[in-house]
Formats: structure tokens, sequence, C-alpha cells
């Protein structure tokens, strides 16, 4: 039997659209007579994202191939973008776990240090030595460290020297003032006070420098200063030399943050070993100095006082305090390279209320009513200002 066909066929997938019509009047020989079903119309769609044809089965006669579902088998899926996506939030989480540990660590180790660098001055009241003796530590085992290969040494030059020097001598006199404080008064106390730096850092900044902030930042000094000289006024065993010890602490570490911004620019040297080279070159300014105004003679006869009084322990107290205060600025400076400056400021704040409150508790400081709260307004003082900086 004879039969024509005529059959035009459109085929759509995706975005494609894919033609194909049959010559008219086509011959076939069959018998019995086989009638060709018809294909479906697939609608022409567009997709944003690409449709991929896995498997597409040959043609044939419904009646041959009764096993067969459709002439056309077109099995599509969206590109998935999951696990792209999976791989960055596991990537951010790992960076906010880095981050959640350097804070711990870095509030750990200096909390640590507090302690042990008190029980020294109080047993060994010479914060001259005591502060060469932290920078020495720091500076020994950043040279052992690149010399075993552990760290990878900087590449530096002589403008970076330079460029240090002053950032150096700012960190000097900043550590010997703190040292100095912490020698003559309860650490709390120091910390106190020190938690106005940012008062030093808007009037160095607006005054010398010629800098204008926002009106919110200038009112977020108001109760820093009222906190602190609450806490000041109240505390029980004042001491003119602590106190000023803290506040000259305060206006030379605003000076290094500035040198360290202005002469640091274009200089690709990690948080580490920043701080190493850092500790390095204070320890060169520090060391003439510090046996300038004690001496090795008083030195000397501080030390057999100590160990009379202590034990072997007090060589202990030394080589913690030395070896922490390296510790939780290094971990400091390298968190810097994970986080803004903002998070650092919060993480600045929270390092000094952890450090007033472990500080009251070990060493059994009398607090006033009084005077926690000037120390708690000033606190909060310095969180307003490390948001409205922003």
């Amino acid at each position: 039997m004879m039969c024509s066909l005529k059959q035009s066929q459109l085929l759509g997938c995706g975005s494609n659209v894919v033609s194909h019509r049959r010559n008219p009047l086509v011959q076939l020989s069959v018998s019995p007579s086989i009638s060709m079903p018809k294909l479906p119309n697939f609608a022409v769609s567009s997709l944003s994202k690409p449709l991929h044809i896995s498997s597409i089965e040959t043609l044939g006669s419904s009646q041959l191939q009764p096993k067969r579902k459709s002439l056309l088998t077109c099995n599509a899926y969206e590109a998935d973008q999951s696990e792209e996506g999976g791989v960055v939030e596991k990537a951010e989480a790992a960076r906010k776990v880095k981050i959640g540990f350097y804070f711990a660590t870095w509030w750990f180790l200096n909390v640590i240090f507090n302690i042990y660098n008190k029980k020294v001055l109080n047993a060994f009241p010479f914060p001259w030595l005591t502060s060469t003796l932290s920078l020495a530590a720091g500076s020994l085992i950043m040279l052992i460290s690149w010399a075993t290969k552990v760290a990878e040494a900087p590449k530096t030059d002589l403008d970076f020297w330079k460029s240090l020097f002053p950032v150096a001598l700012a960190h000097t006199i900043g550590h010997v003032a703190a040292t100095v404080s912490m020698s003559k008064v309860a650490v709390s106390f120091t910390h106190i006070i020190k938690s106005g730096e940012p008062a030093f850092s808007v009037l160095v900044s607006r005054f010398i420098l010629g800098e204008t902030f926002p009106m919110p930042v200038y009112l977020s000094l108001i109760p820093i200063i009222g906190g602190c000289g609450l806490a000041a006024l109240t505390e029980l065993n004042f001491n003119m030399t602590g106190f000023m010890g803290a506040m000259i602490s305060n206006l030379a570490f605003v000076f290094r943050n500035i040198f360290s911004k202005r002469g640091m620019k274009g200089k690709s040297v990690s948080g580490m070993n920043y701080y190493a080279c850092l500790s390095l070159l204070s320890l060169l300014i520090l060391t003439p100095f510090a046996i300038a105004v004690e001496g090795p003679q008083m030195w000397a006869v501080g030390w057999q006082n100590a160990i009379t009084e202590i034990g072997p322990h007090f060589i202990w107290w030394v080589a913690a305090q030395s070896i922490f205060y390296h510790l939780y600025n290094q971990v400091s400076y390298m968190s810097l390279d994970e986080i803004s400056p903002l998070t650092f400021s919060i993480g600045n704040t929270m390092k000094r209320i952890s450090v007033i409150v472990s500080s009251i508790i070990i060493f059994r400081t009398p607090v006033q009513p009084v005077n926690a709260l000037g120390a708690a307004i000033a606190v909060f003082g310095t969180f307003l200002y490390s948001q409205a900086k922003q």
C-alpha cells in the first residue's frame, strides 16, 4: 500500500530552536499501513541559566517500539552554583573563626602579661629594666624564628628603617611610661586612664595636624574624659607619677599611630614582622636610657632582694612577663591584617575591660562604687568613639 506523508517538525530546546521540515510526497512502502505519530510542539522559552541536554533517544515508531514512552527524551537541568556558594561560605566561616581565635588569644595573653608584669614590679620596682627585658625577649624570639626559617624574614631597606624610627621612638616612650605607671598604681587604674587615649588622638589630630571630625566624635569624648576624671578623683591609692605615666603613654601611642600611618604607606611588611622590627629598633633606643636612669648597680641589689623575698619563682615571673608582652602585641598586629580598624578598636575596648576586671579580682584591688562608675563611663565612651569615628 502506498501512503504519502507530509510532516513539519519544530523542535525547541532552551533558547535554541531547531527547525526540521521533511520533503513532501515521501513514498514509503509499508505493509500493513503504519501512521507516524505527531511530535509534540515544545514551547520556545528563554532561560536565564544554560540548559544542558543529557541524552536524546533515536526516533522510531511507537508501534514498532511500544516500550518507549516518547520519541524524544530531553533531560534538562539548570547550572547549579550551590557548590561555588558553599566554598565561599566555608571560606568566610573559616575567616570568622580565625579572627575569633586572634581576639581570644590577644585578650588572654594581655591579661597574663599584666598580671605577671605587676607581680614583677611589686617585687622589683625597676620599670626601665623591666621594659627593656620585654623588648629584648621579643627581639630574641623573632631573630631565632628568622634564623631557623620558622618565620620568613622581612625584606627591608634603609628607607624602611628611617620611616620606622619615629614609630619606634614613640613606641618606646609609651611602653616605658605605661610600665612606670603600673609600678606606682594599680593595674586597673592605669588601664582606666589609658582608655582615654581616643581623646588624645582627636585633640592631637585636630590642633596639630589640622584634621576635622564629625560632631558625634567630639561628643563621644565627654564620657571618656568625664569617666577618667571621676575614676582618678575617687582612686584610693592615687599616685601622681602613676597618673602622669598613663597620660604620657596615651600621648606617645597616639603619635606612634600617626607616624605609623604616614611613614609606612607602601611598605609591604606583614603585621608580625612589622612589630618584630619595631621591637628591635625600640630595644636599641631604650637600652642606653635604661642604663643611665637606673643602672646595673641598682638592678643587682634589687634583683638579689627579689630572689630573697620571692624565691626562684621570681625568675619565671620575669620571663613570663617578657614573653607574654611580645606575644600579645604580635597577635594584635597580626589581627590588623585580617580586620578593619573599627573591629580592632572594639576589640581593644573589650581587652581593656578584661584587664581591668581580672586585675581587680586577682590583686583584690579595693574599688569604690563611684570609682567603678567612672571606669564604666570611660570605657563606654571609648566604645562610642570607635562607632562615631566610622
